[in-house]
């Protein structure tokens, strides 16, 4: 059933009660298949008419995701049935200029929705995926499969191929000179015959073509050196911007991961990734493209600002290195990061994201409709580019951009107008994300965590007055969408034990309409700890350190309690929120910590997200250390306020956590008794190169980040318990770090450590059977050394 609630019955709802006793729980209970808490709501959509919403739910026991129905109103949500899952809408759509229809793809096939009719009529059926769909200029539909791109005329009915995209040599341009060829036809009166007529027929074939109406243009060659990356249609189909890359670029060497364990019976192997440095970022290039004559311009990027100047020019010196010859390159930022190709909605000019492969820079450029570029806006960093925080599109006007930029210290929302300088909408030291814009193209809708970093809302920004206003009181929004009719938020939002649920807001803001929980009855009949959010005062000038605390809710007078500090991991992630937290089981585990006499405190340490621009970058060039720093910080808290017994404390993580593990026992040997290092990242030569050079730039040119960041430079201090448990088919963190570190701790003749390997784990474990044997291992670690 829907029900309206207010705030404090929400939190209530989320928590599960916050004054009853918690409920044991076992090891075996905590590393169960999920499926025991009920699954979360993984992705969800408005239906076309704004009155219902689709979501996604795994099925019990099975890898399959059901959809289901639910009313916003109020009534029981249903499962769609195999034969009406053609009546489905699709997450990701797009709405024409008076927001009177949306297109998007389902099952890689187009299709069109009337929103004042519901009508659905689908352009393609294929096997092949379309991608890339907009609504062009005249009222009709644009997408493309592959580096064709097709248009749907909405009178006709009729789909026009628009133009087709070949990284190939164009058979109408000459030969390159070559002295044998040329003898060839110099004396050879047959061959230089053949030849013309070949060149005649071709030539009267694309005369043909030009002239009748009926038939489709002819392909756009690139040439063929390069690979094309992807390419974007105007709205108005009459040009292209293509992103190519040199074809072969060297990409390096990869991997060999072997694995043990297979259907076959015998040793296999599957080819992995390459390593930090012996690859880089393919440069990019870009073209636009004239769909009517086929003519193809290569944009200039020699004008961008600072292109030029290399910002890691010492350490090229230092490191003995040639200096940098010519302009720095340059990718087009992918979709996944914020970035890409975007146009105007009257196709008059596209704007464009570049992000400098040493990682230090990020560009907006324009280009109009006559292929004249200017640049937008530059975003410079010492450290490195983020990740996230690049979102930017057109404002209503069709000229005016509107983008996320961390130039302030923090992630915020502005606009920027031809030449002039970007106007902050908001600003502050919090973060924005995640922008929609308003239906009425006045505002935007974004993420903020203005009253506290863990507190995530959706915030309306006023365009005009730069005004924002928090709408929602749910505390751990994980993301949102607008209906089509512009009205209200679908908002899927979560707690510390409650998994991502849907709730319904008034756009302007109000009460939570609350439409699912899909939590099982057992889960939700247990009382669970809840975290305490603490700010922990900083002594290495960091300010304060955000973290959550388990303890018991009376302690003992006078009675010391061991300690397990946990790290999470990816470095740049925070877990310090009132969200649901992706290491859920931890959280179990730290219940059943407490109730084994422990306390626990888990910190959003320098380098995680949520925190600013300045928190991000804190590790740059020196991994393991500002992080360490904050652990010992925490660990003087609970001693100092929570009865916390220094000489008893213990640290766990995995992959960065690993990581951080590794450095805390190699580099403050004695503070902490045990520590359990999971799949961790031994030695970052070994580590990605999207990752690791943003951080530590490359080993070729910063071999001392590489040197002072790397765990197994400091294998030699530890003197601690040490658990070291790893996937052996890890894809990302390889196993190979693991073995790695064995050796050279076999070679320094260390005592008390152990290794536990995982044949059929990858990095994320799926299998409970391996999260049970990896955490009673843990736990057996800490009641052997901390009690």
């Amino acid at each position: 059933m829907s029900r309206l609630l207010p705030l404090s019955l929400l939190l209530l709802a989320a928590v599960g009660g916050v004054h009853a006793a918690p409920t044991p729980i076992t090891i075996e209970q905590a590393m169960a298949d999920p499926d025991w808490i009920g699954p979360p709501v993984e992705s969800a959509w408005w239906s076309w008419n704004s009155q219902q919403v689709e979501y996604t739910l795994k099925r019990k026991g099975s890898p399959v995701r059901d959809t289901f129905r639910q009313p916003v109103a109020g009534g029981v949500a249903q499962q769609v049935a195999d034969d009406q899952r053609g009546t489905l809408d699709a997450a990701n759509r797009v709405y024409d200029r008076q927001r009177q229809r949306m297109a998007f793809v389902r099952n890689g096939d187009v299709f069109v929705r009337d929103l004042r009719s519901g009508a659905l009529t689908q352009l393609t059926r294929g096997n092949e995926r379309a991608s890339g769909v907009d609504f062009a200029t005249d009222g009709g539909v644009i997408w493309n499969v592959g580096n064709t791109w097709y248009h749907w005329n909405a009178s006709s009915g009729a789909i026009a191929l628009v133009a087709q995209l070949k990284a190939e040599k164009n058979p109408a341009d000459a030969p390159k000179a070559d002295v044998l060829r040329d003898q060839q036809m110099r004396t050879l009166e047959t061959l230089r015959r053949d030849r013309a007529q070949r060149d005649a027929l071709r030539e009267q074939g694309e005369r043909w073509r030009q002239a009748d109406p009926t038939r489709a243009p002819g392909p756009v060659y690139l040439g063929a050196d390069v690979e094309i990356v992807d390419s974007v249609l105007s709205p108005d189909a009459t040009h292209l911007i293509v992103v190519t890359k040199p074809k072969n670029f060297e990409e390096g060497r990869g991997g060999k991961m072997p694995l043990y364990v297979t259907e076959s019976g015998y040793e296999e192997t599957e080819d992995t990734r390459t390593r930090v440095g012996r690859n880089g970022f393919a440069p990019h290039a870009l073209w636009f493209v004239n769909v009517a004559t086929g003519q193809v311009q290569p944009l200039a990027l020699d004008a961008l600002p600072g292109i030029g100047t290399d910002p890691l020019a010492a350490l090229r010196k230092a490191a003995g290195k040639e200096p940098l010859k010519g302009d720095r390159t340059v990718q087009v930022m992918g979709d996944f990061m914020g970035g890409g190709i975007r146009w105007s909605a009257d196709g008059r000019q596209a704007a464009v994201m570049l992000r400098a492969n040493d990682n230090k820079d990020r560009w907006i450029v324009s280009v109009g409709a006559d292929g004249r570029m200017q640049n937008r806006h530059r975003l410079t960093d010492p450290g490195w580019i983020n990740w996230g925080f690049n979102d930017f599109g057109w404002m209503a006007d069709g000229s005016t951009l509107w983008l996320l930029s961390e130039e302030s210290g923090f992630s915020h929302l502005y606009t920027q107008a031809g030449t002039g300088k970007p106007r902050a909408l908001t600003s502050g030291r919090w973060e924005t994300s995640a922008p929609v814009p308003s239906a009425d193209g006045k505002g935007f809708y974004v993420l903020c965590n203005q009253q506290a970093p863990h507190d995530y809302e959706v915030c309306g920004v006023d365009a005009a007055s730069g005004q924002v206003r928090e709408l929602t009181d749910l505390n751990g929004v994980e993301d949102f969408s607008l209906s089509p009719d512009g009205q209200q938020l679908l908002v899927r939002y979560s707690g510390a034990y409650l998994p991502a649920q849907l709730a319904v807001v008034p756009a302007a803001g109000g009460s939570a309409r609350v439409l699912t929980d899909t939590r099982s009855a057992e889960f939700k009949a247990r009382e669970w700890i809840q975290p305490q959010l603490v700010a922990v005062p900083s002594k290495h000038g960091a300010g304060v350190v955000w973290a959550k605390y388990y303890g018991p809710a009376q302690k003992e007078p006078g009675r010391k309690y061991p300690i397990v500090m946990f790290v999470h991991g990816a470095g740049y992630l925070q877990n310090v929120h009132q969200r649901y937290p992706t290491y859920f089981r931890e959280q179990m585990f730290h219940n059943l910590l407490v109730q084994k006499g422990y306390i626990v405190l888990d910190m959003d340490y320098r380098g995680s997200e949520g925190y600013g621009r300045d928190w991000r970058t804190a590790i740059y060039r020196n991994m393991g250390h500002p992080e360490l720093e904050d652990y010992q910080d925490g660990l003087d808290w609970l001693v100092e306020t929570q009865q916390g017994d220094r000489d008893r404390a213990g640290i766990y993580g995995g992959s960065y956590g690993g990581f951080m593990t590794f450095m805390a026992l190699y580099r403050a040997p004695g503070t902490f008794k045990a520590g359990a290092a999971l799949r961790p990242v031994g030695d970052w030569h070994q580590y990605n190169h999207g990752y690791t050079s943003n951080i530590l730039n490359t080993p070729d040119i910063d071999p001392e980040a590489y040197r002072v960041s790397s765990p197994i430079e400091y294998a030699e201090g530890l003197q601690d318990h040490l658990l070291i448990a790893h996937g052996m088919m890890d894809d990302n963190v390889f196993f190979q770090d693991s073995v790695n570190m064995t050796q050279r701790l076999i070679e320094l003749h260390k005592d008390n450590w152990s290794i536990a390997p995982y044949p059929l784990e990858r990095h994320g474990y799926t299998r409970a059977d391996s999260w049970l044997d990896q955490y009673k291992r843990i736990l057996k670690l800490f009641e052997e050394t901390l009690k």
